[in-house]
């Protein structure tokens, strides 16, 4: 890459502050850049890092006037960065074309234009799938499954019988879809499995993480809505529904029949109890245990998941314990020596109290 900072500008749609005939050779994060580099700043807990960088230009935000360096002002730094990584450094990662000699394909299969089949795909009966979206090696697609348009299954994803995927829908290595919902009666002790006959939608423009796995419904659809992002190794049950440009953090679980709202953010190892409703625009803190609903534009933390301002109250009182326990020990001995003081004063001593009780 050998770029002036003016082209970059031009191609991200920013306004330049500095010397716009930079040349630029190379891209990379704040801290690891170098001289030649241009990198970004969209947090402003970061903003500190623009004196120390060793990056020749900055991508940030209108808020910053000035600095030592050039600058490309944008509303939405991290999203200039990106495409300005997409186009010069296009994906280059080749894809085998058509259907691979060792695939199993069954019977009444549609395949659109330009479908990739890679090996050791199983695909059963009734499965339709959409142009130009690829299967990677090892995926398992079940009856009567239907995947839409430019949609990247990778390698050893099981998808199971009755399920839809949307257009452009990204699913990452090892990750389940419609396997049964945990659902069991429990008579006299024996659990009894109840059977789960519904199905998973995976609308358009989703993406799934690695070793993801998603229920299928006990009768309805377990259903992921447009734009949501679900990252590794996160439990999805049965009959959940997930609204649109929801964000779901790695090793979070949501228990069944619960509704998410739509750009909701659940962080990392948080869980969400059953049957409950997660308001719009909520947000769920790692770590959180969520026992009861959410409203809308809601942030909450801790076990149990409370508003997050009392949730860090409640935390900072329990940080003090410790000190709080030593300030008591010392309080009853106070209270102790005082109260002796004032029995001897009264010309009670404590045989006396003693031989008084006997």
């Amino acid at each position: 890459m050998n770029k002036t900072l003016k082209e970059i500008a031009q191609l991200i749609e920013g306004t330049i502050v500095g010397n716009e005939s930079t040349v630029i050779t190379g891209v990379c994060g704040i801290k690891e850049a170098k001289a030649g580099d241009i990198t970004f700043v969209a947090n402003p807990k970061y903003i500190s890092l623009i004196k120390q960088t060793n990056a020749s230009a900055i991508i940030t935000t209108p808020d910053i006037k000035k600095a030592s360096k050039p600058l490309i002002l944008t509303d939405n730094p991290s999203i200039a960065f990106a495409k300005l990584l997409s186009l010069i450094a296009p994906n280059e990662v080749s894809h085998f074309k058509g259907i691979h000699p060792t695939a199993v394909v069954g019977e009444n299969v549609k395949l659109g234009k330009d479908v990739a089949i890679h090996p050791h795909v199983v695909i059963e009966d009734g499965v339709v799938i959409g142009e130009r979206t690829i299967l990677g090696a090892g995926v398992f697609v079940g009856n009567h499954t239907t995947i839409g348009q430019d949609t990247m299954i990778h390698p050893h994803v099981s998808i199971r019988e009755r399920v839809s995927i949307g257009s452009r829908v990204i699913v990452h290595n090892g990750t389940v879809i419609g396997s049964d919902g945990f659902g069991f009666a429990t008579v006299k002790g024996m659990h009894h499995k109840i059977p789960q006959i519904g199905t998973v939608i995976i609308e358009d423009d989703v993406e799934i993480g690695a070793n993801v796995t998603i229920d299928r419904a006990r009768f309805d659809k377990t259903l992921i809505k447009h734009g949501t992002k679900i990252d590794n190794l996160v439990q999805i049950a049965h009959n959940v529904v997930i609204g649109e440009n929801t964000i779901v953090v790695a090793q979070a679980g949501i228990s069944g029949s619960t509704i998410v709202g739509k750009n909701v953010t659940i962080a990392g190892q948080s869980g969400i109890i059953g049957h409950i409703t997660i308001g719009d625009n909520a947000v769920i803190a790692a770590q959180a245990g969520v026992t009861k609903s959410i409203p809308n534009d809601t942030c909450v933390s801790g076990y149990p998941a409370k508003q997050h301002k009392k949730a860090k109250r409640i935390n900072a009182c329990v940080q003090k314990l410790p000190d709080l326990y030593k300030l008591v020990t010392k309080l009853e001995d106070k209270i102790a020596s005082l109260e002796a003081a004032l029995d001897e004063k009264k010309g009670i001593s404590k045989d006396d109290n003693q031989s008084s009780r006997t």
